[in-house]
């Protein structure tokens, strides 16, 4: 199912979210000369922001995508601390359970941004001592006696002193016992920490501490992953790798999810925002790959954005809508091509075909109705030679090279392929598709590769005729008109 459907079929779930909360604090201004006191840029404040970073962006991307938070944590008895509270408040999220603690600091991180978004300068604040076990004991309490009311947990480990090796795993265990899932974004490198956890989701750099191995290559992630689910008895390994996507590990197969960020302004938080809605899609029942996709998605909402940004269901829509995964002109591929992009692909392929000889409406129609049928459209050409022992000598109209890049350019089609065969039956011998379709005019039952398709649990999809729209009556109607 595409990413648009999935985001739509979103429902309300509830969360509980535990792990470090800070203030993400930013003062914007130009910079436009040199301290006399020393060699440093002055910056001149324009305006200054305040948002919820860390654990509690977490729970703001989570609201943002229609879910019902609490957040369990621990600030400073302080001003920061209370202002932080009441930033939550304002968004709806439950703070009941956050314990202020006048042995330690708010966790606050301010940025100076000067003209053009540049950071010039981070200045942070913070404790990173553990917490007492006192208030480790008052945790397990709290989700002891509160757990069952929730659908998911998600930990967020910044290493700021709420989160260490014995109560992390006690927690877990309390979680787990209850049969609740926990999602947890890692930090620290210690198995221990994060045993049984369902889900462990380190960075590209944290899975090589977490590890002690190199990680450059896909066959070394898959090493590392292994040894993470052998180490720590989880049931997934989610690892980002920013610009290369992400890479999943379930003990038995590998899969890697493609980056979709087009343009990247601002990587601060892409983290919080990828365990979100990967815990949303999850919650809702969708299956492990289509909440990474899902939760891809946000992410390049995410750093299209500066600063924290708490990415909304509709933002997910409206880039999946703009963003096609590849260029136009990388579209259009040789079959061998194409057979190398499909390698481990897991998501739903629907395949079609035709000469689309002087392209009109019908057309447009009958492909976008075929893009609503699964994750990815790939169409198969007619070559002028094909078409010419089809249709006749005077066809076709408009060259192959020219209705490929008609068809490169809507934004709904992943890949497209040339064939000199009367039929594709070749290429959905190769590629397999899930979904075979055809226009209106032809039978179910004698359409191209239907064997193929069946064969693999798929079906074959006609859709519905656009009368009187067809190259052959747009000639006709251009020969009548000029009496030729």
């Amino acid at each position: 199912m595409k990413v648009i459907d999935l985001v739509k079929r979103i429902e309300n779930k509830r969360f509980l979210v535990i792990g470090d909360v800070m203030l993400d604090e930013y003062f914007f201004g130009k910079s436009t000369r040199i301290s006399p006191e020393a060699p440093v840029p002055i910056l001149l404040n324009k305006n200054t922001k305040k948002v919820p970073g860390g654990a509690s962006n977490v729970a703001l991307n989570l609201v943002s995508g229609k879910q019902t938070v609490s957040v369990l944590s621990v600030v400073g008895n302080d001003n920061y601390g209370e202002e932080l509270i009441n930033i939550l408040k304002d968004n709806n999220i439950d703070t009941k359970f956050i314990i202020k603690d006048k042995d330690r600091p708010t966790t606050v991180k301010t940025r100076f941004i000067g003209q053009n978004n540049t950071q010039m300068f981070r200045f942070d604040n913070e404790k990173t001592d553990s917490i007492s076990d006192e208030l480790s004991e008052k945790i397990y309490k709290t989700i002891e006696d509160n757990i069952d009311k929730y659908d998911m947990v998600i930990i967020s480990d910044y290493n700021k002193g709420l989160l260490n090796s014995v109560n992390t795993a006690k927690m877990i265990k309390i979680i787990n016992k209850h049969n609740k899932k926990v999602l947890i974004d890692i930090k620290e490198p210690k198995y221990e920490k994060y045993k049984d956890a369902y889900v462990i989701k380190p960075n590209i750099d944290e899975l090589s501490k977490l590890t002690g191995l190199n990680v450059e290559t896909e066959e070394d992630i898959l090493k590392a992953s292994k040894l993470v689910i052998e180490n720590t008895n989880c049931k997934y390994v989610l690892t980002t790798r920013g610009k290369d996507g992400m890479s999943l590990y379930d003990g038995k197969e590998f899969t890697n999810i493609e980056c979709v960020s087009r343009e990247v302004f601002d990587v601060t938080g892409a983290g919080d925002t990828v365990i979100s809605y990967l815990g949303i899609g999850l919650a809702n029942n969708y299956d492990i790959v289509d909440s990474a996709n899902i939760s891809s998605y946000a992410a390049g909402v995410k750093c299209s954005k500066m600063g924290t940004y708490a990415v909304k269901p509709e933002d997910i829509m409206d880039y999946a809508i703009d963003s096609n995964n590849v260029m136009d002109d990388d579209k259009i591929v040789t079959i061998d091509e194409l057979e190398k992009k499909l390698k481990d692909n897991k998501k739903k392929i629907v395949f079609t075909n035709g000469c689309f000889d002087i392209f009109h409406v019908g057309h447009l129609r009958y492909l976008k109705q075929s893009s609503t049928y699964g994750d990815m459209l790939i169409i198969g050409v007619n070559s002028d030679k094909s078409v010419k022992r089809l249709k006749g000598e005077d066809r076709p109209i408009v060259n192959e090279n020219e209705r490929m890049e008609l068809l490169s350019a809507l934004s709904f089609v992943s890949y497209i392929v040339k064939f000199d065969e009367d039929t594709p039956y070749e290429i959905i011998k190769r590629i397999k598709p899930d979904i075979i379709t055809k226009g209106g005019d032809y039978n179910p039952d004698t359409v191209v590769g239907k064997d193929i398709v069946e064969a693999k649990g798929g079906k074959v999809v006609i859709c519905p005729l656009v009368e009187n729209k067809s190259t052959t009556n747009i000639i006709s109607k251009i020969l009548e008109t000029y009496h030729e």
